[in-house]
């Protein structure tokens, strides 16, 4: 039996930040890769809206020729459905490579300073209620802040503790177990 992130890789899927598996090559990968960075560059520069909003124009402009009918109306919308449909995956290849990089880069910043938390590596795998929590921990201790005033102290996440991921058979708690095993969050 494979793991399902063994699967995901094999498809040519962008490789999770919190694995080894990122540094893998796959030639079909790095050609996607390169194919779709080389697309959406492209596609964002002013020569591909001017040559979009230049068929546009074209396409309104030949409208009486065609007495406006369905045909014509076909047409654009079959264009503009077909290369909306193709550029999600594109833009969403070049997405998912701008995230691992980027969560890489804060792993390094995080792993490279000393008062900053290393627990908040690999953040990202918690799910949306942990998270959730840990923003809740953050705003709690900006509002701390604002209070203490001028003074300006050091605070980490592992002074006052973070949720901890869960392991998927464990992942169903309820409300009241959630909130006294992360009483300790509160701040006083």
């Amino acid at each position: 039996m494979t793991d399902s992130s063994d699967t995901a890789q094999g498809l040519g899927a962008m490789p999770s930040s919190n694995s080894s598996a990122y540094a893998a090559r796959s030639g079909l990968l790095t050609a996607f890769d390169r194919f779709a960075s080389t697309v959406t560059r492209w596609c964002g520069s002013p020569v591909a809206f001017c040559l979009a909003l230049a068929t546009v124009a074209l396409w309104a402009a030949v409208g009486p020729l065609f007495g406006f009918s369905e045909n014509w109306q076909l047409v654009i919308n079959t264009g503009t459905t077909i290369v909306t449909f193709l550029m999600v995956f594109l833009i969403q290849q070049s997405q998912n490579k701008d995230s691992v990089a980027l969560h890489l880069k804060l792993n390094e910043l995080l792993a490279a300073h000393k008062t900053a938390s290393n627990r908040m590596i690999g953040i990202e795998t918690l799910d949306e209620q942990d998270l959730q929590e840990v923003a809740a921990f953050y705003a709690r201790l900006s509002e701390r802040a604002k209070t203490a005033g001028p003074v300006k102290e050091v605070h980490s996440i592992d002074e006052d503790g973070m949720p901890v991921a869960r392991p998927p058979s464990q992942a169903t708690v309820t409300a009241a177990e959630r909130s006294s095993s992360l009483a300790h969050l509160e701040t006083p």
